[in-house]
């Protein structure tokens, strides 16, 4: 941990000049580059569905109802949805400006390693790669699998877990197996996926259009009645919405794969936002057309409730659609995973291997590989979803210490080549926001709050113990690494890049 690079270099210092051709070509905006790299092969139409594929995941269509139990009403539950997007796409616009001037994988970390120095960035790596993104693609496959053995179980008096749980574990190793040895297929069925959840958007969308069009408005009238004025209850109403609304900076941890980052990452970041916020108040406009407040309060998954009220026989469409949505989402999540791990590694905070990839499918194997085995013991813990809620404070923490390291890089880096930046009204604005998000549940809740942290801070003696390796590189861990290159190199056919961003 917390550099190995000098460890993994005797043992692959006989492979790197070995020839393996490859040429990316000229892109617009990109110099012409050759060696042995991941490619430049992601559009800006990839990167509005791989944004869109991590963004609407199951949010959108089980558990709306967490707004509108916290905000009391359906008006304010929209404004609320509404203040989410526009916090998403402030969000977005500054990591934007990071994205385009710090042109390397790993988003979140690759920003604080390089604002604030090596701890920082280590302890935010930590807390992503051991628990929150393994953990996130265990939920999402775990909810996958619901929709899928539910049905086959519902007459059955026993339960479906066993089921549920290898279902899920054959769809993460399936994703994994197609991101190891075909990153264009992945890209593929990431746009496939996303399409499809726009399509059971619109579905909605529609079959909610048309009821309004026929005077069911009811839900609407009174519409401000019963909101809250509590600040805690418009708090956890917040987190509720953004948590739909997560995965906006997706596209940031594979910024190296854009073609054209200049123009592509910000003009992708900007229009998967925007499209996301017009169907999600589109989408919760629909829901209230159809079902009363109560009605959704009562639903578990509000968007079969909606189909089973609207669409009849065709019902049984909506639990493919949130199936499907939640594969994309896990699809997307391993995807940047793998590329966390690869920075990392590359910027000497884990082990060197991590920053090899296969010399014909040019994707960092090993890294996709054991973000998977993280996820696979996630997929066996039950009640994983409480975890969860222990992080989104340390997920907002992240979040508020990157838009403070934008505004620090441009004292810090005045010379780094910035094509977007922006007032900087902008990022304090956001960061006022995450600081909001931060204050108030640690206030609320100081046990959950400390317990997210703790954990974080549990990184510290592991950056410890890797810079206790730099100093003295103790033969038997010297041994160990050499050993683990040594077996990666063989048997999975993993080298190290020859360019370095």
């Amino acid at each position: 941990m917390a550099a190995t690079q000098g460890a993994s270099g005797d043992q692959t210092s006989s492979v790197r000049h070995r020839n393996f051709p490859s040429k990316d070509g000229v892109q617009a905006g990109d110099e012409q580059e050759e060696g042995f790299r991941i490619k430049k092969k992601l559009t800006v139409i990839d990167g509005v569905l791989l944004n869109v594929g991590m963004m609407i995941g199951s949010g959108i269509f089980i558990s709306p109802k967490g707004v509108l139990e916290n905000a009391g009403s359906v008006g304010l539950s929209l404004i609320i949805w509404f203040i989410c997007g526009i916090c998403s796409l402030l969000g977005a616009l500054v990591m934007s400006e990071l994205g385009t001037s710090i042109k390397k994988f790993g988003g979140d970390f690759i920003y604080i390693y390089e604002a604030f120095g090596p701890l920082p960035g280590f302890l935010n790596l930590w807390i992503s790669i051991v628990v929150l993104k393994p953990t996130t693609q265990a939920i999402v496959l775990l909810v996958c699998a619901d929709y899928i053995v539910y049905p086959l179980f519902s007459e059955c008096n026993i339960s479906p877990e066993l089921p549920k749980r290898l279902v899920a574990l054959a769809a993460l190793l399936f994703l994994t197996f197609l991101n190891c040895i075909a990153t264009k297929w992945t890209v593929r069925l990431t746009n496939v996926l996303s399409n499809t959840k726009l399509l059971a958007t619109a579905i909605i969308i529609g079959t909610g259009l048309y009821y309004l069009g026929t005077g069911h408005t009811d839900s609407f009238k009174n519409g401000f009645a019963n909101s809250t004025n509590s600040v805690g209850n418009i708090a956890l109403a917040m987190y509720s919405g953004l948590w739909a609304y997560s995965g906006w900076s997706s596209l940031n941890m594979v910024a190296e794969e854009m073609k054209n980052i200049k123009r592509n990452l910000p003009l992708a970041i900007i229009i998967a936002v925007t499209l996301v916020t017009v169907i999600y108040l589109l989408t919760i406009t629909a829901y209230f057309s159809v079902l009363s407040p109560q009605e959704l309060l009562r639903a578990d998954a509000v968007a079969v409730t909606f189909g089973d009220a609207t669409l009849g026989v065709m019902s049984w469409i909506i639990p493919i659609f949130v199936a499907l949505s939640t594969l994309g989402t896990a699809n997307v999540s391993i995807f940047t995973g793998g590329r966390t791990y690869f920075s990392a590694a590359r910027e000497g905070q884990l082990p060197g291997v991590f920053a090899m990839i296969h010399v014909t499918k040019r994707s960092p194997l090993l890294a996709i590989v054991t973000n998977t085995l993280l996820a696979c013991i996630m997929i066996q813990i039950n009640e994983i979803s409480t975890l969860v809620n222990y992080f989104s404070f340390v997920e907002w923490l992240v979040i508020l210490v990157c838009v403070i390291g934008s505004m620090w890089l441009r004292f810090k880096r005045p010379d780094i080549d910035r094509p977007i930046k922006l007032p900087l009204v902008i990022p304090i604005v956001f960061s006022l926001f995450a600081l909001f998000l931060v204050v108030v549940p640690f206030y609320a809740e100081p046990l959950v709050s400390l317990t997210g942290l703790a954990v974080t801070l549990s990184g510290v003696p592991v950056y410890l113990l890797g810079q206790f390796y730099l100093k003295r590189k103790p033969k038997l861990m010297v041994k160990a690494l050499g050993n683990l290159t040594w077996f990666c190199q063989v048997f999975l056919q993993v080298m190290p890049t020859d360019h370095t961003p």
